[in-house]
C-alpha cells in the first residue's frame, strides 16, 4: 500500500511542474526519469510497481501525452537523443506500421508511446538470449 503523504508529494510536484508548461522531455525527466520525483519517492522495484497501478500514474501518462502533442523541444532546451536498434519479426513490424497509420502518427511516436507504458514483469521474458 502506498502512503498517502508520499502520493501527495508526487501529485504536488507534478502539478507545479505541469503548470510551468514544460516540454514533454523535461516533464518525463523530472517526473519519471531515473532521478525524477517518482523514482525518488518510490525507490524500490516493489514500491514503483505499486505506484504504477495507481490513478496518479495514469494521470501522469495523460499529462505526458498532452505535452507530447506540442512536439519535441527545440533549441537550447532540447535534450540530446539516442538511437536504439530493435530487432523484431517482419509480422510485428508490419503490425506496428498499420497501427501507426491507424493512429495517424509516425512509427517513432507510436513506439515511444508504447515504451512509456507500464509493463507487468510477468510479460517480460527473462534470460539473456538475444532475439
Amino acid at each position: 500500500m502506498i502512503a498517502p503523504d508520499r502520493l501527495m508529494e508526487v501529485k504536488r510536484t507534478i502539478q507545479n511542474l505541469y503548470a510551468q508548461t514544460p516540454d514533454w522531455v523535461t516533464f518525463y525527466r523530472e517526473v519519471l526519469g531515473l532521478r525524477g520525483i517518482v523514482r525518488r519517492v518510490f525507490p524500490t522495484r516493489e514500491s514503483l510497481a505499486a505506484f504504477e497501478q495507481t490513478v496518479a500514474y495514469q494521470e501522469i501518462l495523460q499529462l505526458l501525452t498532452k505535452l507530447r502533442e506540442q512536439g519535441p523541444p527545440v533549441g537550447e532546451e532540447a535534450e540530446s537523443t539516442r538511437v536504439i536498434t530493435v530487432r523484431l519479426p517482419k509480422s510485428l513490424h508490419e503490425s506496428l506500421q498499420e497501427e501507426a497509420f491507424e493512429h495517424r502518427t509516425s512509427m517513432n511516436k507510436l513506439c515511444i508511446s508504447k515504451l512509456l507504458q507500464f509493463i507487468d514483469s510477468d510479460k517480460v521474458p527473462s534470460g539473456s538470449r538475444p532475439m
